[in-house]
């Protein structure tokens, strides 16, 4: 993930270029994030499970914009707190793997602790 690594510095720039580093505690920036996952959220807002499935071109963009703003709210929190987010996700899959074995949760929704 050396792309996150290249993002994470634009984005430190960035803030540095504007004073914006007074701004970016880790509380304001999970706070940030929170908001900017709700505009993604209510890009699908009201929409049947088919059309949030078959976005037109307007909606298509306003997901773009919305899913690169968590993510860069993501990378700089991460960046705030001292995270690899390449680390925190492979950690994050193995237990993921762990609590969730194929053989067992295949086809189900259920959450890990509701399998046998």
């Amino acid at each position: 993930m050396q792309d996150l690594d290249i993002i994470q510095q634009r984005m430190r720039e960035f803030a540095k270029a504007r004073d914006w580093d007074q701004f970016h505690s880790p509380k304001n920036l999970s706070m940030a994030l929170s908001v900017e996952a709700s505009e993604l959220l209510e890009c699908f807002q009201w929409l049947t499970e088919e059309e949030s499935s078959s976005l037109n071109e307007d909606q298509l963009a306003a997901v773009i914009d919305e899913i690169a703003d968590v993510q860069l709210y993501l990378v700089r929190l991460a960046d705030k707190v001292g995270i690899n987010i390449q680390d925190a996700v492979e950690q994050k899959m193995k237990k993921n793997e762990m609590k969730y074995p194929a053989d067992k949760v295949r086809g189900s929704a259920k959450k890990y602790n509701k399998y046998e």
